[in-house]
C-alpha cells in the first residue's frame, strides 16, 4: 500500500502528516510505529492523521513513536492548520480542530498566499498532569505546583499541568550544562506520574524571556515542543518569575507565548513544509 505524506516541522517537532481523508489503514498504531522509528528515513518525533470532523473543520489525530494515541500537540496543531491549507483542502484561515482533549482555534496570518506564522489558542491548562482533557478547567490544585522532588542526586521544584499531554516544568539556574539525558527520563518515569509525563527545563534569561529544553516522553530530548513552551510560561507566571507575555528560546527557534487574562494560552510561530514523499507500507 503507498501512503503519501508530508514531513513538517514546527520549532523543532518533526511529524509525518497523513491526510486520513483519503488514505484508510485498519492499524494505524502500527503504521505510526513504523513511521517514527527513528531509523527509517524519514523519521519524526511521532504521527498525525488529518481526518474529518463532523463538529469542526477538521480532526487531527497524535501518535507518539511507540504508537500511544495522545490527546494533544501545539506543535503539530499549528502544522495541521498549515497543511490543510498548503493542500487546498479547505481555504479557510480561522480553523477548529478536533482533538481528543477538544476543540482547538488557530489562525493563519497569510501574506502573498504564503503562511507565515500560525496562532493557536490551546485553551485553559490543568494544572494537575492526572487531569485530562484540555480545555477543561478542572480543579487548580496545587497537588504538584513548586514541588521539591529529589531525582538522582539533585533536588527540582517541579510543577505540573497536563494540556491532554501531561507535562512537568523545573525553573533551574543553567539549562545548556544540564545533564538531560541522566534526568530526563528519571523524571518521566517517575512513579508520582499515573502516565509518563513530558519534562520542561527552563531558564529565565528576563521577564519576557526564558530558554528551554525539552525531554519529550518516549522520544528523548526534542528541539522544540509548544506544549512544553506554553507549560513554563504559564508556571513562570505562576511563580512570579515571568509575565505572560514570554519570548520562549528553544534548539528549534523562538516561540512566542501569551498567557491572557481569561487564562487562556496562545502560541504564535511558523511552521515548515520538509519534503513529502511516499511509505510503501505493508500491515
Amino acid at each position: 500500500m503507498v501512503i503519501p505524506f508530508t514531513k513538517m516541522q514546527a520549532y523543532g517537532n518533526d511529524y509525518v502528516y497523513i491526510d486520513a481523508t483519503k488514505v484508510k489503514v485498519d492499524d494505524w498504531k502500527d503504521l505510526a510505529i513504523k513511521v517514527s522509528n527513528r531509523n527509517f528515513g524519514v523519521g519524526s518525533d511521532g504521527m498525525i492523521l488529518i481526518c474529518d470532523s463532523k463538529v469542526c473543520d477538521f480532526r487531527m489525530r497524535v501518535f507518539d513513536p511507540d504508537g500511544t494515541e495522545c490527546e494533544m500537540c501545539g506543535n503539530a496543531l499549528r502544522s495541521v492548520s498549515k497543511f490543510v491549507y498548503y493542500y487546498k483542502m479547505t481555504d479557510k484561515k480561522k480553523l477548529t480542530i478536533e482533538t481528543i482533549g477538544g476543540h482547538q482555534h488557530v489562525e493563519l496570518d497569510v501574506q502573498n498566499g504564503e503562511v507565515v506564522n500560525i496562532h493557536a489558542d490551546i485553551g485553559l491548562p490543568v494544572f494537575d498532569a492526572k487531569k485530562v482533557p484540555v480545555n477543561v478547567p478542572g480543579d487548580k490544585s496545587d497537588e504538584l505546583f513548586d514541588v521539591p522532588v529529589t531525582i538522582e542526586d539533585r533536588v527540582f521544584n517541579m510543577s505540573s499541568l497536563s494540556w491532554g499531554n501531561p507535562h512537568t516544568v523545573m525553573f533551574i539556574d543553567d539549562v545548556d550544562t544540564l545533564d538531560i539525558k541522566k534526568y530526563g527520563p528519571a523524571i518521566e518515569n517517575h512513579p508520582m506520574f499515573p502516565v509518563r509525563t513530558n519534562v520542561t527545563f527552563a531558564q529565565k534569561l528576563d521577564e519576557n524571556t526564558i530558554k528551554i529544553r525539552e525531554w519529550e516522553r518516549g522520544t528523548g530530548e526534542t528541539i522544540g515542543c509548544g506544549t512544553g513552551c506554553c507549560t513554563a510560561v504559564v508556571f513562570g507566571n505562576r511563580l512570579g518569575i515571568t509575565g505572560r507575555h514570554v519570548d520562549v528560546h528553544q534548539i528549534g527557534g523562538i516561540l512566542h507565548v501569551d498567557w491572557d487574562e481569561e487564562d487562556h494560552v496562545h502560541m504564535v510561530g511558523p511552521s515548515t513544509v520538509v519534503y513529502e514523499g511516499e511509505y510503501y507500507y505493508e500491515a
